[in-house]
């Protein structure tokens, strides 16, 4: 849920949205939503909180307002990375490639963008010869398919990725870049699960005690 809240919020520029329904909430319910650990799930419930019969005024964070807020231009993004692509030894250059575009296209920051020939050198030197910050493909012992999930908790992840995916596949987002970017990407995922938790329904893939519910 948490994952699919914080993707809206970012594409529709700090909406307020419930992070359990995804409903518009008002400022004082989400203002206790960012404190999760002051209240319990039941004393945050959307309905408790703000009630289904409310017609709630549609607020955006003011960290995200685009005047006086903390994110230069708003919260919504100009384009859409994808970090598991970055880290990729065949798809990482192009990734690498998009985010120096926008920065090169950016008033601010465009004098400061070495030249397009270096880029890929920049990806080779940082990610496949290791000189930038670790990643998680640095810590020792680590295999993303070393972690298994439930039929539960991956039938969960599929629902919400349809969401998403229908959301912003329809007629108010589909001219837009960012959001054909996301669709794509989520896309790409949900069919990683599925082949997930078909492996886990047929006992392909075996759960451990060690493993999401297992």
């Amino acid at each position: 849920m948490q994952y699919g809240w914080f993707i809206d919020y970012w594409m529709e520029g700090g909406l307020m949205r419930d992070i359990y329904t995804h409903q518009i909430t008002t400022p004082e319910h989400w203002n206790m939503l960012m404190l999760p650990f002051a209240y319990t799930r039941e004393e945050l419930d959307y309905d408790t909180v703000v009630g289904n019969e409310t017609e709630v005024t549609p607020s955006y964070d003011p960290h995200c307002d685009s005047e006086n807020g903390d994110v230069t231009d708003g919260c919504e993004p100009v384009a859409v990375i994808s970090a598991e692509k970055l880290r990729d030894y065949t798809e990482g250059p192009p990734e690498t490639t998009k985010i120096a575009r926008v920065l090169l296209h950016d008033d601010r920051m465009g004098q400061h963008v070495i030249a397009p020939q270096a880029w890929d050198c920049i990806w080779e030197e940082l990610i496949k010869n290791g000189k930038g910050l670790k990643t998680i493909n640095d810590k020792p012992g680590f295999n993303e398919d070393d972690y298994n999930f439930s039929a539960d908790m991956l039938e969960e992840m599929i629902a919400e990725l349809t969401r998403l995916i229908d959301k912003y596949s329809n007629e108010q987002w589909n001219e837009k870049t960012t959001a054909n970017r996301v669709v794509e990407l989520l896309t790409e995922h949900r069919a990683l699960i599925q082949i997930e938790l078909e492996e886990v329904n047929s006992g392909v893939r075996k759960l451990g005690h060690k493993d999401f519910l297992g």
